[in-house]
């Protein structure tokens, strides 16, 4: 059961945790008043809440290399930017950078049309696939559902995006997540995992889905494919320890956020001086040349 955001909503007190049908740039704008955590922001304000900070304020504009990814969601999902399609075998010539730019200024994803093909090949895969076609079932679930609810320690609002909410039903709720990546080997996704912080947020992810009530046991399963032929698939649980630790980070991300949030000081890399030595490599080559 889904819902929409009251537009004269004033305060953060107002908003009603749950699950909530808003479009994709409402979201990314932060649609709690006040400003909430997403996944995404936790793992970036362990990195340097300044830097979080700005992003929060300035949202930066949409990074070309997401296209892709972006495109694949539209069409494994049935959900998200329209997809313009470019005629032209790559964006050097005016015509076709200034169909690009119209694409973006609109909201729209744009593709040249080999890219298109590749993606339409890709999201074929995905329906061919035996476990990432159920996931994705459009007949037994909804994509792209906003989660918001209160951290129950801090106070703070929290929200996540599912790519896909599953039926509300009895049982083990199962959350599918898409990712599309250069190798779906299991040893370069586990690499991927602890790179991206996927632990951190299928920790996140799960504990929202809990949170509200929506299931008393949930999991996550990540759908990695290839973005080149033949576009393999690769479907991802993580362990209990990988998730343990995803949830002890998302807390101290919590805690960093709802601290700077109250005390109004968003920290650099580091507030103290910062002692600096050579690279290890560096000084074991000068060792050499003095011994």
């Amino acid at each position: 059961m889904t819902a929409t955001l009251p537009e004269t909503t004033t305060a953060a007190e107002e908003v009603i945790p749950g699950v909530y049908d808003i479009p994709e740039e409402d979201y990314h704008a932060d649609p709690v008043p006040g400003r909430s955590l997403s996944s995404t922001g936790a793992r970036k304000i362990l990195k340097c809440p300044a830097q979080f900070r700005h992003e929060q304020l300035n949202p930066p504009a949409p990074k070309r290399e997401f296209d892709l990814g972006t495109a694949a969601h539209k069409l494994v999902l049935g959900s998200g930017p329209e997809l313009v399609v470019v005629d032209a075998a790559d964006w050097r010539t005016k015509a076709a950078r200034e169909k690009r730019d119209a694409a973006y200024d609109s909201g729209a994803t744009p593709l040249l049309r080999h890219e298109f093909e590749q993606v339409r090949a890709m999201a074929e895969q995905v329906r061919r696939h035996p476990i990432a076609s159920q996931l994705f079932n459009p007949e037994t679930g909804d994509p792209e559902q906003t989660l918001i609810w209160q951290d129950r320690q801090t106070g703070i609002w929290r929200r996540a995006r599912l790519d896909w909410l599953p039926t509300i039903g009895p049982g083990r709720l199962i959350v599918g997540d898409l990712k599309t990546t250069k190798s779906a080997h299991p040893d370069a996704i586990q690499r991927s995992v602890f790179e991206y912080g996927y632990h951190q947020q299928a920790a996140w992810y799960v504990d929202g889905v809990r949170e509200l009530g929506l299931a008393d046991q949930a999991a996550m399963l990540f759908v990695f494919q290839e973005k080149t032929p033949p576009y393999l698939i690769t479907v991802v649980e993580l362990d209990q320890v990988s998730l343990r630790l995803g949830r002890e980070r998302n807390r101290q991300a919590i805690h960093t956020y709802a601290h700077c949030v109250e005390t109004g000081h968003w920290p650099g890399y580091t507030d103290d001086i910062a002692l600096i030595r050579l690279p290890a490599w560096v000084e074991n080559a000068y060792l050499r040349e003095l011994s």
